[in-house]
């Protein structure tokens, strides 16, 4: 009797809300449309922002090399979700954002608070990923270039940030992944995301089991479709790595 009420509470949260888990409530997006556009405007522009910190996290120079450190320190020591409320919740009363209307406008609004916590977060990581990979450029290929006479900026930009962000990308990979989990948090901001939409039918049914697993399969159906994108990427750009089998 419990399975035959657990599975028609199920074909009426799905005829339900199966719009409002995809991609709208008929005012605006939600679900997971929102969590999959958190997720990829904040991983291009927190990658972009990255592959410049990372050049600067791998400078000789201390006075481009500690800010860095401290940034993507203290976005990797702290949680996800504290930072997340501190700019949704604390930025707005300083005094700097409550004088000027851009900025005030700006942090008023869930999604861009989400959006600017989440690549933050994730360029933090990510920097710490491509300049670990930049230390790992063989020094043969910098001599050979340097051989042919080739400027500090085109070594850099020809020769060791084409190689560290091809051998990143493994570790990259499972950076994205973790990123998606961190959308999750994102109703913290008000954001109507896959997770907040759960959040919203629970409180209605009350049948945390079913609707719960719902979303964990949902979830499990991206992280696999991203993880299979990457490995496209992988077997394309690392192919050279492989190793030559003899015949």
């Amino acid at each position: 009797m419990i399975e035959m009420i657990t599975n028609s509470n199920m074909y009426l949260i799905l005829g339900e809300y199966w719009q409002n888990i995809l991609y709208t409530d008929g005012f605006r997006m939600t679900g997971v449309a929102m969590t999959l556009w958190l997720l990829i405007l904040s991983a291009v522009i927190g990658w972009v922002l990255s592959v410049f910190l990372a050049v600067a996290r791998s400078s000789k120079k201390a006075y481009l090399r500690m800010p860095v450190w401290t940034f993507t320190y203290l976005f990797r020591g702290t949680p996800f979700y504290i930072q997340l409320l501190l700019i949704y919740n604390g930025v707005i009363f300083l005094e700097i954002v409550k004088e000027t209307s851009v900025l005030k406008d700006f942090f008023r609004v869930g999604f861009n608070c989400a959006m600017l916590a989440l690549v933050l977060n994730t360029a933090a990581y990510t920097t710490e990923i491509i300049a670990g990979a930049i230390k790992n450029v063989g020094s043969g290929q910098i001599e050979a270039a340097q051989a042919y006479g080739m400027s500090r900026f085109q070594i850099y930009t020809r020769i060791i940030l084409p190689t560290a962000l091809r051998t990143s990308l493994p570790s990259y990979g499972n950076e994205v992944i973790l990123l998606l989990h961190c959308t999750s948090l994102a109703f913290g901001a008000t954001v109507p995301e896959l997770f907040s939409v759960i959040k919203q039918i629970n409180a209605k049914y009350l049948d945390s089991i079913n609707i719960y697993i719902l979303a964990g399969c949902i979830y499990l159906v991206i992280s696999y479709t991203l993880i299979a994108l990457f490995r496209i990427a992988e077997k394309r750009w690392l192919s050279y790595l492989q190793p030559v089998s003899q015949h």
